[in-house]
């Protein structure tokens, strides 16, 4: 699979999940919703009733998709998924029920991210489990999913392809790549040991467990020096690369809940692309590809630390549905 509608429309859009408005910082009422809505304190409320007082609540303080976040949360505090809910939408709830989706709505509008309180995410059609150690997914990473399997179809990887991803983070971008080529033999690198606990419980969730070493430290420093004699043939990062003084920028959700460590790319945004490149070079085999995602104007940056570097070929910078630069990628020559 080289992508799918979903993806499509979703990096359609053009603007990162780091670039959205900050919610309206105004309470949430101190009553529960039937009495905020002049109902008697014992009279019953239905799950529609309820799903739409919270889309209001989430509409008056600027939540993006407010309906959606409202059906979510919701079908959550019950246990249900969106389905299950609408079967059931009629019926009345319970105060305990009540209150349960009330602490959820609170802390979605207190800027907490919808993941983190649904514990999950889905990344390239596979559900992953997300929480505050980890980035969220975002869709367009799911560009640097498509140009890996674009380079791994060609003839010369036909034979068990040999794949680093440095900073996994959550697991996404690897176990993308276990689930749909079968042959493929990852290592992923990650530098934070809670990051590791979650991201092998999602390849064991995945079922490709079997198919990544996940390897505890720094970039490439985990592979010292044992992997020095077996070559990659394609070497992946999605690294931090916000600069530094434009995080406290950020919507409230990102530079509030997300790690700082997984957001901070330094004074220039550009400090994990000036280790990754030159050390690349010292893992990867004659032919083997280097690909890195980035952000927004960071294309022409990139690919010029990467021309310095004369054992690369001229870099190429991929753009997403809308034209925007996403992926930068290079060729290793030969010696």
């Amino acid at each position: 699979m080289i992508g799918n509608e979903r993806t499509s429309m979703s990096r359609c859009r053009g603007s990162t999940s780091y670039e959205h408005q900050s919610p309206k910082r105004t309470p949430l009422p101190a009553r529960s919703p039937h009495r905020s809505r002049g109902t008697n304190q014992g009279e019953k409320i239905t799950g529609a009733q309820l799903l739409q007082w919270s889309t209001n609540v989430l509409k008056d303080h600027r939540i993006d998709n407010p309906r959606l976040n409202a059906e979510l949360l919701l079908a959550h505090s019950l246990n249900l998924n969106r389905e299950e809910l609408y079967v059931r939408l009629h019926r009345e709830l319970k105060e305990g029920e009540k209150g349960a989706l009330e602490r959820l709505i609170r802390r979605r509008i207190s800027g907490e991210p919808l993941q983190y309180i649904l514990g999950h995410q889905e990344f390239w059609s596979i559900d992953l489990k997300v929480d505050a150690r980890v980035l969220i997914p975002r869709p367009e990473t799911e560009l640097l999913v498509e140009q890996s399997l674009l380079i791994l179809s060609e003839k010369t990887f036909e034979q068990n392809p040999f794949v680093l991803e440095v900073g996994t983070g959550s697991g996404a971008i690897a176990i993308a790549l276990a689930k749909e080529v079968k042959n493929i033999s990852l290592v992923a690198t990650v530098i934070s040991r809670d990051d590791l606990i979650l991201a092998k419980e999602n390849a064991y969730s995945a079922g490709v467990r079997h198919r990544i070493e996940f390897v505890n430290g720094d970039l490439f420093g985990p592979l010292r020096p044992s992997r020095r004699k077996k070559f990659f043939d394609l070497i992946l990062s999605n690294p931090p690369y916000i600069v530094r003084h434009k995080i406290c920028t950020l919507a409230k959700e990102v530079k509030d809940y997300e790690p700082a460590v997984a957001l901070d790319g330094g004074k220039d945004g550009l400090a994990f692309y000036r280790r990754i490149i030159p050390e690349a070079l010292g893992y990867l085999r004659t032919g083997g590809w280097l690909l890195m995602e980035v952000a927004l104007g960071q294309g022409p940056d990139v690919s010029e630390l990467i021309e310095k570097e004369s054992n690369f070929s001229k870099p190429e910078c991929i753009p997403d549905l809308s034209g925007i630069e996403r992926v930068v990628k290079a060729r290793k020559r030969g010696e």
